[in-house]
C-alpha cells in the first residue's frame, strides 16, 4: 500500500507515522494494490484524522475527530473497514444473485414442462342461447372462448373465436 502522510498545523512523528502504517494493515488486506492519504490536523481542542482509500477504482474516505490523535485514527479505521466490507458483499451477492439467476434459466431452458396442467382459471357457467354467448364473448377481446350452459338442450357448451377472427364455432356434447 502506498501511503502519503500530512500534517496540518501538526508534525508528523516517528510514533504517529508508524500507528498509521500499522493500522492501514488492516485495510491493506482487503486489497492487492491500494493507495491511502492521510491528513492529521489540530482545531482547537480537537485531533482531526481523514484518511481516503483508493483501491480497485473504489474510493473510501473517512473523517473523524477526538480530543486524541490515536482515538481519531483508530475511528477512522474502523469506519474504513466497515465500508470496504459492506462494498464486497454487495458485490458478491450481485455476483452471486446473476449466477443464481442464470443458472435457473438454463434449468427452466433444460426441464421444459409438457404435457402438463400448469393452470386453473375457475369461471362461472351461465344458461344462455349460443346466440348470447357469441355476444358476450364480443364484449370481452381478449376471450378466445366461453363456456355456458346451453338453454335449448341444457348441456354445457363452448362458443370459440375462429382463426379468422370473423367467426365463432360451437362445441357441443354428443348425445
Amino acid at each position: 500500500m502506498k501511503i502519503k502522510i500530512t500534517g496540518k498545523e501538526l508534525k508528523i512523528t516517528e510514533a504517529i507515522n508508524d500507528y498509521v502504517e500499522k493500522k492501514l494493515e488492516r485495510i491493506d488486506k482487503y486489497f492487492e494494490e491500494s493507495e491511502a492519504e492521510v491528513t492529521l490536523k489540530t482545531e482547537k481542542n480537537e485531533q482531526i484524522a481523514e484518511i481516503y482509500v483508493i483501491a480497485n477504482g473504489e474510493k473510501y474516505r473517512a473523517v473523524t475527530e477526538d480530543k486524541d490523535m490515536y482515538a481519531s485514527i483508530d475511528k477512522d479505521i474502523d469506519i474504513l473497514e466497515g465500508q470496504i466490507r459492506k462494498s464486497k458483499t454487495k458485490k458478491e451477492r450481485m455476483l452471486r444473485d446473476s449466477s443464481i439467476k442464470n443458472a435457473n434459466k438454463e434449468i427452466n431452458q433444460e426441464k421444459e414442462i409438457q404435457d402438463e396442467i400448469i393452470k386453473t382459471s375457475y369461471y362461472e357457467i351461465k344458461p344462455m342461447l349460443p346466440e348470447d354467448a357469441v355476444l358476450k364473448l364480443k364484449e370481452k377481446p381478449t376471450h378466445n372462448f366461453l363456456t355456458f350452459i346451453n338453454v335449448e338442450t341444457g348441456k354445457v357448451n363452448v362458443i370459440h373465436k375462429l382463426k379468422d377472427g370473423k367467426n365463432y364455432g360451437l362445441v357441443e356434447p354428443e348425445v
